[in-house]
């Protein structure tokens, strides 16, 4: 099947409808982008309706980790974390089904409108929390646990390697545990293990593994004052 991103951008559009239980096209616009078999169709259908079930406990963590949300609905339509996890659970679903490609393409579709990357590889437990989200980056790799909350400009990446080719598929991103909060601006390099109860604070450079119920800060800078 050629690959066309009118049609895969339609085929997001009805999962997402899908997920939210609004009027969609699905079974055709997977038909056209996807494949015309109807026993992955099913497959993916049953992946989609884990899916639904899951955002229903992503969205009520949005609404307790979040002061500012003042309802579901709010969270749904004007939250870019939110909808980039939506739309981060449908390319996963479709990842594991092994329509790699097709799932990358609605992964940057994600990063475009969202400025939040998140790899359809990674793994991502729930409920999961994004706040703000501009310039998050989730890697192939990484794994995620419950209740964890990132920030923006979080980075879960790898370290620069040269031989690319010979780590194909090896892990290479940080393992994160179970409720652990990263603020704005921290980079976790490297398939380091994150324990539970961890607190990674703003702009912490990791690259060792961190056990359970640890924080990790900086020093409080200088700060110089002068007269104007």
């Amino acid at each position: 099947m050629v690959l066309n991103k009118k049609n895969l951008c339609k085929f997001l559009d009805d999962a997402l409808a899908f997920v939210n239980d609004e009027e969609n096209d699905l079974a055709n616009s997977y038909k056209t982008a996807i494949e015309n078999n109807e026993s992955t169709y099913n497959s993916f259908v049953g992946a989609l309706n884990l899916v639904k079930n899951v955002l229903k406990e992503d969205l009520e963590f949005f609404l307790d980790s979040d002061p500012a949300a003042t309802s579901t609905e709010e969270i749904k339509l004007a939250y870019p974390g939110y909808r980039a996890i939506e739309i981060y659970r449908i390319s996963h679903a479709l990842y594991e089904l092994g329509y790699k490609v097709q799932a990358r393409f609605i992964s940057e579709v994600a990063h475009s409108n969202t400025g939040i990357d998140i790899h359809p590889a990674a793994h991502i437990s729930y409920p999961f929390f994004i706040d703000h989200g501009t310039g998050i980056v989730i890697g192939e790799t990484s794994t995620i646990g419950k209740r964890a909350k990132i920030y923006q400009c979080v980075t879960l990446g790898a370290v620069s390697l040269s031989n690319a080719k010979e780590l194909r598929g090896a892990k290479r991103h940080p393992q994160v545990g179970d409720d652990v909060t990263i603020y704005a601006g921290a980079s976790l390099l490297g398939p380091i293990n994150i324990g539970n109860n961890v607190t990674i604070g703003s702009n912490v450079f990791l690259t060792k593994d961190i056990a359970n119920n640890v924080k990790v800060i900086i020093g409080e800078p200088e700060l110089i004052y002068k007269n104007k």
